[in-house]
């Protein structure tokens, strides 16, 4: 694995710089490694796979070397395997891809874990739990998206408790959640099982962020 582990105990606190100030993204950054955050959780969106467009490995990189922070990369993009490699380059120490945009996912998620790096696998809202079964032997992480993958500020899909909870009696890793992520939101996914919490709005917006962080814990 990269130096900057992801081997932790307890409750893992990632939050997503797509919620944070751009213009001043650095000091975003060190305020979210002093508020007590574990990981740094950015999304990565082609315009293709989901109707967004955000940021590419180069920016990874930069973000890399500002922070001792883990680097978690979720790459909501199409045909991910053929840019994991520039990912893992640029300092990511989780990469996760989506069941729904490739191709043998076993082997995708193979030659990740060759990069030396952790391998998380994404389901969307409409994709049963049953899709990543197949892959819970290898995969380093699951993530449960609880919104649709694209924005934001969304709304936390209750329904995705199921979910989580179907995941957690076969799998013994982090099993991630991402989207519409609170104190109260936090409460339902760790007791379903979730022990990766992925906030953009609640933290990046609030007052004191290591309180929120600790709520969220």
């Amino acid at each position: 694995m990269k130096t900057k582990s992801f081997s932790k105990n307890g409750i893992i606190v990632a939050p997503s710089i797509l919620a944070a100030d751009f213009g001043n993204l650095t000091k975003e950054i060190a305020r979210a490694q002093k508020a007590g955050a574990d990981w740094i959780h950015i999304d990565v969106m082609d315009g293709h796979f989901v109707s967004n467009l955000t940021i590419g490995a180069p920016v990874v990189k930069s973000i890399s070397g500002k922070t001792s922070l883990f680097i978690d990369s979720h790459l909501m993009i199409s045909n991910p395997g053929k840019y994991a490699g520039d990912f893992a380059a640029a300092g990511s120490g989780m990469i996760t891809i989506h069941v729904e945009a490739v191709r043998g996912l076993r082997r995708v998620i193979g030659r990740i874990k060759a990069l030396g790096v952790g391998a998380g696998v994404s389901i969307k809202p409409k994709t049963p739990a049953s899709a990543v079964f197949d892959v819970l032997d290898i995969a380093d992480m699951v993530l449960v998206m609880t919104v649709e993958p694209g924005f934001g500020g969304q709304s936390f899909m209750p329904g995705m408790l199921a979910k989580i909870e179907k995941i957690r009696r076969r799998f013994k890793g982090y099993i991630q959640v991402d989207g519409g992520i609170n104190a109260e939101t936090a409460r339902l996914a760790r007791a379903a099982g979730a022990n990766v919490l992925v906030a953009g709005t609640y933290l990046f917006s609030a007052r004191d962020m290591r309180s929120a962080v600790q709520s969220l814990r």
